[in-house]
């Protein structure tokens, strides 16, 4: 018989994973190639043949996602995988209205044929929707299990924007590595904050071989989801976090709602600043799908390095990019800092946007007075830095994850603002993970 004929449509993520876990080496399909959307220029680009094993010798030709319809009738493709995340139920069957319609079928891989299984315990963390606050949970949960004595490794959601062949496994122990392995701005928001902790993180395309690699190091692994993407590794305690600004969306965004059913642990984040009414509704929805997991309420707390500064100012507010544009967040830390301290105005950054950064705001128009940290090329790098310095703005306050004035060069007074994750009552994190300790001794 002869192989299936395959298109995987991706965005540098989730696609890459299932091909290494079912396809690479399976004789019963020919992954004709990948797609690519979500993240700007990750596609036109080839699969090497040193990832894509000995069935492709000349690897896999990645294309954009808008050629997927051409490419389903050129290639006569049987069957195409949808694999990436945070899209709505909605948009992944308009999807898979539009593939049928071409002549394929359109398919969901399930846990079974891309979970891997580490020979240490894994604690998972993940989300309902981008921006829920999935990475300062995996920092809390970090810094709890090092204060136990455990030493943790963490693997994060694959962010592989640069030469693939160089991104087989990375590990980032020092602010030297970011710049040895050229990461984006969001490559740069997830491992900053660990490395400042003295916790060694590991990314890239291979995830087989990446948990080889931090298994050596480490006595528990800890999966940095990404998006809404479920784990890539088998949990021992898969804990999720979820949005009160966005209910509704944690049953009806994919595969978020996977993560919800996956759960140990939900944690209901940014309760302080949202309505209770909320707070409510989504701990039933929860609830209703998953009745056996263990709730827990939590705030995200800013902390602000000059907050007399904002007092009185016309400030711009500039905060993390995948929250704004496929996470479809309105407002985050920045903002919350700029009306907490005073600001005079938020003012609206369309005037002053350049190149990419003002094809983000046509891609994605439910923006409007925020600046995403769009930096996925040193060309894109050098036009965020140039919409805030075009602005007539007072001050720019910065809601990233990271010190951006380290890579962008801002030329007016600039003010940081963090955030930590912060449990509210019990159950908590701690009374959670001494339990799972105890359990896997």
């Amino acid at each position: 018989m002869a192989a299936k004929r395959v298109i995987i449509m991706g965005a540098a993520g989730r696609d890459f994973h299932n091909f290494n876990t079912f396809f690479r080496d399976n004789k019963d399909y020919q992954v004709v190639a990948f797609t690519a959307t979500q993240i700007p220029d990750i596609e036109d680009r080839l699969y090497p043949p040193e990832l894509a094993g000995k069935l492709y010798p000349k690897g896999i030709p990645i294309f954009p996602e808008d050629e997927l319809v051409v490419l389903i009738q050129e290639n006569h493709i049987e069957e195409v995988i949808f694999a990436y995340s945070d899209v709505s139920h909605e948009y992944v069957m308009h999807l898979s209205s539009f593939v049928n319609a071409a002549g394929a079928d359109f398919k969901l891989m399930g846990l079974r044929n891309t979970l891997i299984k580490s020979k240490k315990p894994v604690v998972a963390i993940c989300a309902g929707r981008t921006g829920s606050g999935k990475s300062q949970t995996t920092r809390r949960v970090a810094e709890i299990l090092a204060g136990m004595g455990k030493k943790v490794a963490v693997i994060r959601h694959p962010m592989p924007y640069g030469d693939l062949k160089k991104q087989v496994w990375q590990r980032f122990a020092s602010l030297a590595d970011l710049k040895k392995h050229k990461c984006t701005i969001e490559e740069i928001e997830e491992y900053e904050p660990h490395i400042s902790a003295k916790r060694v993180v590991f990314a890239g395309v291979d995830y087989q071989k990446i948990l080889k690699e931090a298994e050596k190091e480490a006595d528990i692994i800890l999966w940095d989801g990404g998006n809404n993407d479920t784990s890539f590794y088998m949990a021992d305690l898969y804990i999720t976090v979820v949005d009160p600004h966005r209910v509704g969306d944690e049953i009806t965004y994919y595969p978020g709602e996977s993560n919800i059913y996956l759960a140990d642990v939900i944690i209901v984040n940014k309760v302080v600043t949202a309505e209770y009414e909320k707070v409510l509704e989504l701990e039933e929805n929860c609830r209703a799908l998953n009745p056996e997991a263990i709730i827990i309420e939590a705030a995200s707390p800013i902390t602000v390095s000059d907050p007399d500064s904002i007092l009185g100012k016309r400030v711009i507010v500039v905060e993390d990019g995948p929250t704004l544009t496929h996470g479809e967040m309105k407002f985050g830390a920045g903002v919350l800092a700029a009306l907490k301290f005073g600001a005079a105005e938020i003012i609206d950054p369309r005037p002053f946007l350049v190149g990419s950064i003002l094809e983000t705001f046509e891609k994605y128009p439910y923006i409007e007075n925020l600046v995403p940290a769009m930096g996925y090329s040193t060309q894109q790098v050098k036009e965020l830095e140039k919409t805030l310095n075009n602005s007539d703005a007072e001050l720019v306050i910065i809601g990233t994850p990271i010190d951006l004035t380290r890579i962008v060069k801002i030329n007016k007074p600039t003010v940081r603002v963090q955030y930590e994750l912060q449990e509210i009552g019990k159950p908590d994190l701690e009374g959670i993970l001494k339990q799972f300790i105890k359990k896997n001794k």
